[in-house]
This record gives structure tokens, sequence and C-alpha cells, in this order.
């Protein structure tokens, strides 16, 4: 069952001044919420991802401006006035039942006739019915970008999972709601194409004519959760949001596609992982189907006070947002939720190909997971966590720690060769996105072979790719990342 879509405005995300210096961006700082550690590094990325489409554009190289996508809502996902009434009693009258019950379940559908509060539904192997409702934190329409294919590329489609972080609590969830990160009501009318999105053929060479879709972040747990908080009216829906955005680009022309790309940066990245064989199994097996993941390897890493920030921060996820039903059973059969919502437990059960991309000294686990305000209270790391040359000689010790335990998370993965690597030695975080790490002069490279190339050949099975970079500071072709 389609999703009718319409267009809508949004408010212009604010980015802060920033300058871009040979192959060294430079941030403007960002000042946030306090408690909002993890908030503000994503923030710091974020416009750091805009400052490499800004830089690039600007360039010779980048051959004019990057295309602009508007903002597409999923429309089935609005509730109707009519019949408000009646749904609201058959709430009261099913509320209480277990969530399990096939009664709750057609008491749904029924909801869905009389309020069409619920986007569709979908009839699932098990012949279980699933309710498809699907709303952003704040309970505002999700959305996504779309730019047609064209040419070769009409029956080939790549989607791109947005990322942004998670809410873990009650309280960062709220302070989401006020944002793009949990609200489509303050998302950007339009967007650049840029990076393996770009439609520009100088610019990404092999994906440039695809049908390209970016699947807008408002749920804060990579596409995974699904519950409600009733008391601050928070929906958690990312699986929902997932199964509906599905569903609409079905409609649109995905049925038929003869080769698809399920991709995603940081958050976006985990959720590629995460969704990889469920996308697969959406389609025949004629359809050739791959995931890209960057910037998606999260680490379940010991921070710089010797205890575990970023398991801590999963688990608030997981567990408010009701993920565990929603992560993949290969891992949940044996291991904890929290631990499943780490890739590096995930990777080596996911049967369609995936290629990873990953600094091996990523910027947002460096600031977010290894050394976070709560575990370096005296900013003993904050110099460091900034600017890699301020770091001193203990601290990279550190971090080269931490690139070990990175390939060593990925040595089984490698193994198979349907699976692909570029693991390069840079201080960088989401470089799929960003023209001038994706594809440019001066792109970062491996080898001879940089980002766009690599995975291209991978996809198109051109060659093998398992390219790992030597350890910093080797490697001179990176685009670092330096905050200010």
């Amino acid at each position: 069952m389609g999703c009718a879509a319409w267009r809508v405005g949004g408010g212009m995300a604010m980015v802060k001044l920033a300058v871009w210096v040979g192959v060294v961006v430079v941030v403007g700082g960002f000042v946030g919420v306090a408690g909002f550690e993890f908030e503000e590094a994503e923030e710091l990325l974020f416009n750091a991802t805009q400052l490499g489409v800004n830089a690039y554009a600007g360039s010779k190289a980048g051959a004019g401006h990057p295309v602009m996508v508007g903002l597409t809502l999923i429309h089935g996902a609005a509730a109707k006035q009519a019949g408000f009434n009646l749904s609201f009693t058959l709430l009261n009258v099913f509320l209480f039942l277990p969530y399990e019950s096939p009664i709750v379940a057609y008491a749904y559908v029924l909801l869905d006739l009389c309020s069409g509060i619920l986007t569709g539904y979908s009839l699932l192997g098990n012949g279980n019915l699933q309710l498809l409702s699907s709303f952003c934190l704040d309970g505002s329409l999700p959305g996504y970008h779309f730019s047609p294919g064209f040419g070769s590329g009409s029956r080939s489609w790549l989607i791109q999972l947005e990322g942004g972080g998670w809410c873990n609590t009650i309280r960062n969830c709220v302070y989401r709601k006020k944002t793009r990160r949990g609200s489509s009501a303050y998302m950007e009318r339009a967007i650049p194409f840029t990076g393996i999105l770009s439609n520009n053929p100088q610019q990404n060479p092999d994906f440039f004519n695809w049908n390209r879709v970016k699947l807008r972040y408002c749920d804060g747990a990579s596409f995974t959760g699904d519950s409600y908080d009733a008391v601050h009216q928070i929906h958690f829906r990312g699986q929902r949001i997932w199964w509906a955005a599905m569903e609409e680009l079905m409609s649109k022309g995905m049925k038929y596609a003869t080769q698809t790309l399920l991709s995603g940066c940081s958050a976006g990245g985990l959720a590629s992982i995460v969704h990889c064989d469920e996308f697969k199994n959406a389609f025949s097996r004629k359809t050739k189907v791959k995931c890209l993941s960057d910037a998606g390897l999260f680490l379940d890493a010991v921070d710089v006070a010797g205890g575990h920030s970023l398991r801590n921060l999963f688990n608030g996820v997981v567990t408010l947002q009701g993920a565990q039903k929603n992560l993949p059973h290969t891992c949940t059969n044996h291991l904890d939720p929290t631990s499943c919502f780490f890739p590096q437990n995930l990777i080596g059960n996911v049967k369609t190909p995936m290629f990873l991309v990953n600094a091996a000294y990523d910027s947002w686990q460096i600031q977010a997971s290894l050394a976070p305000n709560s575990a370096d209270p005296h900013g003993y790391w904050t110099g460091c966590k900034m600017n890699h040359a301020q770091c001193s000689a203990s601290q990279i010790l550190f971090l080269q720690r931490f690139r070990n335990q990175m390939l060593n998370a990925v040595r089984g993965f490698s193994m198979s060769g349907k699976n692909g690597l570029f693991i390069n030695s840079c201080f960088a975080h989401c470089q799929t996105e960003r023209q001038d790490t994706w594809f440019a002069n001066n792109s970062p490279l491996i080898g001879n072979k940089g980002i766009a190339i690599a995975v291209g050949d991978w996809y198109f099975d051109r060659a093998g790719v398992k390219a790992i970079d030597c350890a910093y500071p080797c490697d001179k072709t990176c685009h670092n990342l330096v905050f200010r």
C-alpha cells in the first residue's frame, strides 16, 4: 500500500563559522545545553560536513554548486480528525491488553480506518501484521529527500540513512524534539546532494545517475526504537519510520530496482548495518543489493577514565526506546541487547555484502566515547580531541590502541570475499557525504585509491577492496578535522 507525499518548508539549520585550510578542516565551536556533550560532538561534525560541501563547491573541481533537493514528508503518518472519538474509545479498550495480543494488532487496523493515524501495514513472512505508524520524536511526520535517477541509472537506487547521534534519556530526547534531529518541523526545506549523493559524474562517477534518497533521522535510535512515552509525549518510532519509508520508496519505483545500495553515515551507518539484511529481503533474488556503512563502526571501547561511556549511552538508547526486539536475532540470541547495538557484534553475521568506510581515529568517537567531558572533568584531553596536533605522546599511544581495537573488530569481517573495507588513519567522520573526501582532486587515498573509487570497485565487482591504512602519522592525504 503506497503512501502519498507532499513537500513542505522548514527552517534552515544554522552552521557555525568555519574555515577550510588545505586538508585541515577548522570548525567553529558549538555552544550547547549543559550535559549534552554527545549532541555537541555531533553538531561540530555536522558543521564540518557542511563545510566540506561549501568549500568544494567553491573550488574549480566543484564545477558549480550542488543540486538542492527538497524535503518530502511521508504523508500517510498524518492523523485525521475524522473518527477520532471512536479511536480514543478503542484505545481505552485495548491499551491495557498485552502488546502481543492479536486483538491489539487488529484493533490498530480499525483505528487506521477510523482516524488515519497509521501509515500502513506490512504482512511479514511469519504472518504477523506489523503496524507502520511512523512519527518523529515530537509526533511530526518523518521525511526524506529524493533525486530521481536517469539514463542507465533509472532502475538503480541508493538509500542514504542520515546520522545525528542518539538520545538515551527523557531529558535529551525532549531536547531533540525541538531540533531537526527530532522533528520535521525543524528540518531544512532543501539540502545539497554532495559526495555519494551528487548528480554530477565529475563528483560521483559511479552513482551520479541513480535514484538517490536521503532518509532524514528524527528518532534518536538509528531507526530501531519502538515505544512511546505518554507522560512526555515522545514517540520512539524509528523502526516504523524505516518500514514506512521503505514502503513509500517501493511505491515510487524502488520495487523495480535492478541494483540497490543501502548506505548511511554515523548513526545512519550503524542503522545500515542493523537493517542491511532486512533491506536485502525486501527485494527479489534478481536485484543486486549491497550495503555501505560510513563512520558507523562504533566500538565498545574503554574511555580515558577506565569507564564505558558509549556502552552507557547505548544501554540508555536501547532500553528507553524499546529497540531490543528490532535488533538482529543472530546477535540477541547469545548477547545482551546493548552489546547488539555495537556494530562489532553484528558485522560478522550480516549475510548481505557490506563495505565499511571508517577513520581509524574517528573524530566523534574520540570526543564523545573515548574522552567525553564526563570522563575528563579536568580537561586534560580537551586540546587533543579538538586538534590531534596537540595530543601528547601518551595520548597518541591511547589512540593507537583504539585503532588496534578497530582492526581486530573487522578481522573476521574482512575475510569474506563479499565484503569491503576502507579504513584510513585520519581524524575524520562521515567521509562519503562530504565532496572533498568522497571524490576530489586531493581526496584521501590509501595507496593510490580514493574512497569513491574503492566503493565503486567493490560494488560493481571490478576489484576486491580491503584497504587498511598504515598508522598515524604516515598518511599525508587526510582531511583531518580540527575544532575550535
